[in-house]
């Protein structure tokens, strides 16, 4: 949809020109990289040497909620708008993605469909705009929004059309990233509980103890068994025995900083990374866990209330390793010796020799 104001000018040929070149970089970049942002910002640059826009935002659809959400916004109020969300339907970017079909108005003033409130709030003045859908198969994923044209007083038809053909560009990248992200999510997670699997948690691990290695910084390893789940199985059945794993597993995925990594290590065991800890912080961390769980409720399928506790061993480097495989070895004994002393227990490792006893009984 376009609405001509009469102050279209015409492009030169080698304008032209740019425009296909700046298609081959941005083909280059989809090609070669699957990380979303990279591709968005030399989709940015393009978009800024072909058509020299005063502001533009790059908004993806919330696919919950249908709200667009600013991803990409190069403006003087840039940092203010990233994150920011516009309700699903309002404004232009709002009216392109909830119709599917580019937009260009050269004068906002006198079309309703604009909305003023982020002018009056960050103190801009938009006069032109035009719009453009990002679609994936039919299906709206996002739009990419310019305001105001530097070198005309307006945006015109050959604008909307190079824009166009870059947003087909960026809805390609931008599916290819969300498909390879849940691919890979399908690779590493373990189905039941959210959590990583066993075979990614040894990368991770890897890659946190070199680091801890190569900057000196402390480290800290939790194992965590969950207590009497074959009385579970027994009782109520293998199916509520796995419930309360997947239950278990989430329930540690939500208690953990954004730096650590939580895994389900095999059966019922889990693992928790925790970088730059030492064995104090490890075990008032686990302690936290524990707490919460205690005041957790967990139920059968008949409403029967069921009763979860964990046995909990914590090591740390360098406290009580010196290499990965021994932090493991160390963690795992701890944990075993929790469950030795009556289960729904902390224990830090204690090297063999030693009689001080560290954790929570």
């Amino acid at each position: 949809m376009s609405e001509d104001s009469g102050n279209d000018m015409p492009r030169l040929p080698e304008q032209r020109s740019d425009a296909m070149l700046s298609m081959i970089e941005i083909g280059k970049a989809l090609t070669s990289c699957l990380e979303v942002h990279s591709v968005l910002e030399t989709i940015m640059r393009q978009v800024e040497r072909l058509i020299s826009p005063e502001a533009w935002s790059l908004l993806l659809v919330d696919q919950t909620s249908g709200d667009l959400v600013f991803q990409v916004a190069v403006s003087p109020v840039s940092n203010q708008l990233q994150g920011l969300r516009l309700p699903k339907g309002e404004g232009i970017a709002g009216w392109v993605a909830s119709n599917g079909v580019p937009l260009l108005i050269p004068d906002v003033s006198v079309d309703e469909r604009f909305k003023s409130e982020f002018d009056l709030q960050f103190s801009f003045k938009t006069k032109s705009i035009v719009c453009v859908p990002m679609k994936v198969k039919d299906r709206v994923v996002g739009v990419i929004e310019l305001i105001n044209s530097f070198d005309r007083l307006v945006f015109n038809d050959l604008d909307m059309m190079i824009l166009a053909a870059i947003a087909d560009f960026a809805a390609i990248a931008i599916e290819n990233a969300r498909n390879y992200d849940r691919i890979n999510e399908l690779v590493i997670t373990d189905d039941l509980t959210g959590l990583y699997n066993s075979r990614h948690f040894s990368r991770l691990i890897d890659d946190e103890f070199n680091r801890a290695l190569r900057y000196n910084h402390e480290m800290s390893l939790v194992f965590l068994d969950l207590d009497r789940l074959k009385g579970i199985n027994d009782v109520h059945g293998h199916l509520v025995g796995s419930r309360m794993l997947s239950e278990f597993g989430r329930l540690i995925g939500s208690s953990i900083r954004g730096s650590d990594r939580a895994a389900r290590y095999g059966g019922d065991e889990f693992v928790i990374i925790l970088p730059h800890t030492g064995k104090e912080q490890g075990l008032a961390m686990a302690a936290k866990l524990r707490q919460r769980l205690h005041d957790s409720e967990f139920s059968a399928d008949d409403g029967q209330p069921i009763r979860l506790t964990a046995s909990i061993g914590v090591a740390s480097y360098p406290e009580d390793a010196r290499t990965r495989e021994d932090l493991i070895r160390a963690a795992d004994m701890a944990m075993y010796e929790a469950k030795h002393a009556g289960r729904d227990t902390i224990k830090g490792y204690v090297a063999r020799g030693e009689d001080r006893n560290e954790g929570e009984n």
